[in-house]
């Protein structure tokens, strides 16, 4: 089924991001990740590209997985920078044939040293692509509530994804981020730009350390007092920082879900207990604004 479709019938949907394994490794771990994540019934589960988009020869294969084995709605990460047209057709064509709906057209990375290959700058040109090609995938992309951070203005980054938009987007989903108020900030600017599809928060529990280190160095995200406090109590506590992780991630959600966020997208690095956990602490929630 479509996004687009799904957003008719549900004021707030609730999805997972997972990531591909490495060409060579075993896709079993991810697998059981996968079968684990399809018993908390998402809306749909996005499936990424590796840095640089080396991870694409793996994510047709989970795709594939969850449309085809798990009966899971995919959303299929295709990024352009690093890509001919050629490769971007022969990926539109395989996801088409495997019956999958949904794609989130990225830029993706440019790797250091290596020139753009030119047939691709930005995302739109790949949206603009995909629906010159007739295929009929929805197109998601991503938008960035603290400001994109090779934009030269958050104004400059809100008229790039008003031309991403026009281009044929059906939804967005937020990068993560960790102050609601920078969301709705966010999101009153985009309306009154005249951006009108659904946004889907995207949001990261940090549950572990090394995912506390990372992510921070590489989203660029805010870091509220709140979360500067839980990481320096905990971060040496694996089992305290997991449940105050799951905490501000559940109080985070609550508060979206209650100030009309068309839905959530969790960053669960193929944590499919964490996943169970928030699941289960929003579960009423989705459940109650789903049947007003």
């Amino acid at each position: 089924m479509r996004i687009s479709e799904l957003f008719k019938s549900k004021k707030a949907l609730f999805s997972f991001e997972i990531f591909p394994p490495k060409p060579t490794a075993d896709l079993g771990v991810v697998e059981r990740a996968i079968s684990e994540l399809a018993m908390l019934a998402p809306d749909y589960i996005s499936v990424t590209c590796s840095a640089g988009g080396s991870g694409n020869s793996r994510m047709p294969e989970i795709v594939d997985m969850l449309r085809n084995k798990y009966s899971v709605e995919p959303l299929a990460h295709l990024t352009c920078v690093n890509s001919t047209v050629a490769e971007i057709d022969a990926s539109l064509s395989y996801l088409s044939e495997k019956g999958i709906e949904n794609i989130l057209a990225l830029r993706g990375d440019r790797m250091p040293g290596v020139a753009d290959l030119g047939e691709f700058r930005y995302a739109s040109d790949l949206i603009k692509h995909i629906r010159a090609g007739g295929f009929g995938f929805d197109v998601a992309a991503a938008c960035y509530p603290e400001c994109h951070p090779e934009s030269p203005s958050p104004a400059k980054d809100i008229e790039y994804l008003k031309m991403k938009v026009d281009c044929g987007v059906t939804h967005l989903v937020t990068q993560l981020f960790f102050d609601n108020e920078d969301f709705y900030r966010f999101i009153d600017k985009i309306r009154a730009a005249g951006i009108d599809v659904p946004v889907q928060a995207g949001i990261m529990p940090l549950v572990k350390k090394n995912h506390v280190d990372r992510i921070i160095s590489l989203s660029g995200a805010k870091i509220p007092n709140k979360i500067s406090r839980m990481i320096a109590r905990f971060y040496d506590e694996p089992d305290s920082l997991m449940e105050a992780g799951i905490a501000y991630a559940t109080d985070q959600i609550a508060d979206l879900l209650a100030g009309g966020a068309d839905g959530v997208h969790l960053y669960v690095m193929n944590n499919s207990e964490v996943a169970r956990k928030l699941a289960g602490n929003v579960s009423s929630m989705l459940a109650s604004i789903n049947r007003q």
